[in-house]
């Protein structure tokens, strides 16, 4: 038996990059996957095309999150697409990888109260909404998994509005951990390094050189490898992991 069948699974911002990643490796171990996606819907449909490819089951539902009423139409989509491919609404398994990340270059003398606003309001506080309102669907023994950032951990000036909401992400797994535990219900926090999503930064060859640099294992990481990741943590074999900060960013932070 794969290790997801008969499970369920959201994932925001699947349309590409880590999170599409994260979607394939969990339909790959059998979960029925809903892939959110913002507004690029040729995108997410490739996605789910991928999953059904290799014998999965997916479907798009689009939800622009940090927008007002984002998150209850993203869960209405959920439900009625779950119920359409599974007969139920239930929803074992949350991904909330969907992020505001085009600050780079950013540093603290020119963010602007429109970059933290986006920033807290897509990074932290769509989240947290929306694991207070998917806490209907998901069952005892469910699992939660915020995708963070190595940048959380380490100085990095120029994106300090993305890495203060991506703090704040953090603080919402550990602090939502205590309460989710007497339902056996997992939350915790995976942060990648660099990983080649598939930016075309990743095609200039001296810049891979330099970010590989930052890596214990002087590469920059892969999609699927943070995919591998995501899948443990948000299976029964995590089921004693909550709360926690799991570091992948291949040894990044190691200094």
């Amino acid at each position: 038996m794969s290790r997801l069948e008969n499970r369920t699974a959201l994932v925001t911002g699947a349309s590409r990059g880590i999170g599409r990643g994260i979607a394939l490796r969990l339909a790959q171990d059998g979960a029925v996957v809903a892939v959110n996606y913002t507004n690029n819907e040729a995108a997410a449909k490739e996605t789910v095309a991928l999953i059904e490819e290799a014998g999965g089951r997916a479907f798009t539902v689009q939800a622009s999150l940090g927008e007002a009423g984002a998150v209850e139409k993203l869960l209405d989509g959920v439900r009625a697409g779950l119920t359409e491919l599974t007969g139920s609404a239930t929803l074992d398994i949350l991904i909330n990888n969907a992020a505001a990340t085009g600050f780079a270059g950013a540093g603290p003398s020119s963010v602007t109260e429109e970059i933290l606003d986006n920033c807290y309001a897509i990074n932290a506080k769509a989240p947290f909404l929306l694991i207070q309102k998917a806490l209907e669907l998901i069952p005892d023994g469910g699992h939660i998994v915020n995708i963070s950032s190595g940048v959380t951990h380490a100085a990095f000036p120029i994106q300090i509005a993305y890495a203060m909401s991506k703090a704040a992400l953090e603080q919402i797994t550990l602090h939502m951990a205590p309460v989710l535990a007497p339902r056996n219900i997992t939350i915790n926090t995976v942060a990648p390094g660099i990983t080649n999503n598939g930016d075309p930064v990743f095609d200039n060859p001296e810049a891979v050189e330099q970010m590989s640099a930052l890596s214990a294992f002087k590469r920059v990481g892969e999609v699927s490898e943070v995919a591998d990741i995501v899948a443990f943590v948000a299976s029964d074999e995590a089921r004693w992991i909550t709360g926690s900060f799991v570091d992948a960013t291949g040894g990044t932070l190691l200094g």
